[in-house]
């Protein structure tokens, strides 16, 4: 079977809106904000001559830290169309994290809005690049991060040492239309275009590169799924710097030439609000989401009649959830997706007509394009009907590698072009997959994916701090939070809200340790390796948590 398209997505963004100019692409029902395909298209290419104006090409890193404003998806399709790589940077990161990924990423340009929940983005960019106060615009010599050319602010409020968003489209305005008809045609569906952060096991996150060829098919296979056609409007309440937003959401809607009803940041009863308001036919969310707006007390005043199909992905759906989303919220259609970052990310989703239980109990079958093994992690044979083993995929959709991290994207992707998923599943006769557990030790809070190693290497820079390790504590919201084992060094009196109160100040509040306990050793194996099942089993039993799900892997 084919792919889909062999286009960069620049260059297939022009042909669909060519197809039909007049049709709504973007809608924020929350301000009155509407876009067809046509003017998105005209704003997109003042906005990619604005920033080929401030210097910024082909290949070049362009950071963008915010959360779902209307410009963000503009800025998405200006990179695209002049080849440059849009770092997409999580918008609950603060300094610490922040500091690492402009480093990391090489990145030329970072665009930000002023400030998202308890972060200050242009305080903390005051903070790590004080020289943008005194220098020129598009030329700021940073010590700390020598790459970083220039910040641009997306509003249109002057901030000293930004462009901002009106700025680039007059300057866009006024530059010729032919050197970006000519770099656009240029570009390749196999160059990298999105590069998104995954946390390590090492206990750095990994930039992720993922090309047009990546993640335009991807989202167009996910649509097929949810039987898109142009008259779907998907609400999107999930964010964009993920993969959940800019390709199940984003990309998904392009290829179908559906509309996309946008949501600035999850609110339940602006969600359900702007489902009745567009007549939206699809929704989207972890299941949180869906649980919220459920629960909400206004949910009743709304008119959810036009649903018919969305994803909930991030984490396994409840039972019960599914019921209430396919009886109250009429989404009988709804699906379930399952994969990596590392793989666009979609490989596994259920249909549209699958039965409840395998949309709750399994992550539907792999996509036609793509290979799936089950494997056993020790031998790598391929496991029989039902037996757990690592899952591993191939084709069109894997990564081209983590940035600047050759010997990481070696141990992800082995020498036949598999990618290991580090997760525990099976098959079944029919071709359903399970995802029974993990071999990484990762902590899935609400489908948000923490790696222990990444918070354990930021404990240790905490003073009074001898040793930390960090486990998942399961929660009834969130199905796991994050539980710190702490031993303090000698003399020290430091509380569990001392470590919180670190944590949070420093790094996103998800990554924070809801729970932290204090020990003078950790359980060990023979050989020395902390056991931390152990610990799980100790957190859960302090806490008098009972049906504790402890993976086998270990």
């Amino acid at each position: 079977m084919e792919l889909h398209t062999d286009l960069a997505i620049g260059q297939y963004f022009e042909t669909k809106a060519a197809e039909d100019p007049d049709h709504d692409f973007i809608v924020y029902p929350d301000r009155g904000l509407r876009w067809s395909y046509g003017e998105f298209d005209l704003r997109v290419d003042r906005l990619a001559k604005g920033l080929m104006a401030i210097g910024i090409g082909k290949g070049d890193h362009v950071g963008i830290w915010a959360r779902n404003v209307p410009d963000w998806l503009t800025f998405m399709f200006a990179t695209a169309k002049i080849g440059a790589v849009l770092v997409t940077v999580n918008p609950v990161y603060k300094s610490h994290e922040l500091a690492y990924v402009i480093k990391q990423s090489d990145m030329k340009a970072l665009v930000i809005i002023d400030s998202f929940r308890d972060v200050d983005y242009v305080e903390i960019l005051r903070g790590l690049v004080p020289e943008a106060s005194t220098q020129e615009r598009g030329r700021l010599n940073s010590a700390e991060f020598p790459m970083l050319k220039s910040l641009i602010y997306m509003g249109p409020e002057k901030h000293r040492g930004f462009y901002n968003v009106p700025e680039l489209l007059v300057l866009g305005e006024n530059m010729p239309d032919q050197p970006l008809r000519e770099l656009t045609a240029s570009l390749l569906p196999d160059d990298v275009i999105n590069m998104q952060y995954t946390s390590g096991t090492t206990g750095f996150p990994k930039g992720v590169m993922l090309t047009s060829r990546n993640i335009l098919n991807n989202g167009f296979y996910i649509g097929e799924r949810e039987r898109f056609t142009p008259a779907d409007r998907v609400c999107l309440p999930v964010p964009l710097f993920h993969c959940f937003g800019c390709v199940l959401g984003v990309l998904a809607a392009l290829t179908h030439g559906s509309t996309l009803v946008m949501v600035e940041s999850f609110d339940p009863v602006i969600v359900l609000a702007a489902v009745q308001k567009t007549k939206a036919t699809a929704l989207y969310g972890v299941p949180t989401m869906f649980i919220a707006e459920l629960a909400s007390p206004m949910f009743d005043l709304f008119d959810l009649s036009s649903l018919r199909t969305g994803i909930m992905a991030g984490s396994p759906c409840p039972v019960e959830t599914m019921k209430q989303v396919i009886d109250k919220m009429h989404a009988s259609e709804m699906t379930i997706c399952y994969g990596l970052t590392e793989t666009s990310p979609v490989f596994t989703q259920t249909t549209t007509d699958d039965t409840l239980e395998r949309k709750c109990e399994t992550v539907g079958r792999k996509h036609d394009v793509v290979e799936v093994r089950v494997i056993d992690p020790e031998t790598g044979a391929d496991c029989p009907v039902n037996v757990p083993g690592e899952l591993c995929c191939r084709g069109y959709n894997i990564m081209k590698g983590y940035y600047k991290m050759p010997e990481a994207t070696a141990l992800a992707i082995d020498k036949d072009g598999w990618l290991h998923s580090g997760d525990i599943g099976t098959v079944d006769e029919d071709g359903y997959y399970r995802i029974t557990g993990r071999i990484k030790d990762m902590i899935i809070r609400g489908g948000e994916n923490i790696y222990p190693r990444e918070i354990e290497e930021f404990l240790y820079t905490m003073p009074g701090v001898e040793d930390a390790q960090v486990v998942g504590v399961p929660d009834a919201k969130y199905g796991e939070v994050v539980g710190a084992f702490v031993r303090r060094k000698a003399g020290s009196d430091i509380t569990e809200g001392d470590v919180q109160e670190y944590a949070r100040a420093r790094m996103a509040r998800y990554k924070a340790p809801k729970y932290v306990f204090f020990v003078d050793e950790f359980p060990m194996t023979a050989s020395g390796k902390i056991q931390k099942y152990k610990l799980r089993e100790m957190a859960a039993e302090a806490l008098g948590l009972t049906d504790v799900k402890v993976f086998a892997s270990e």
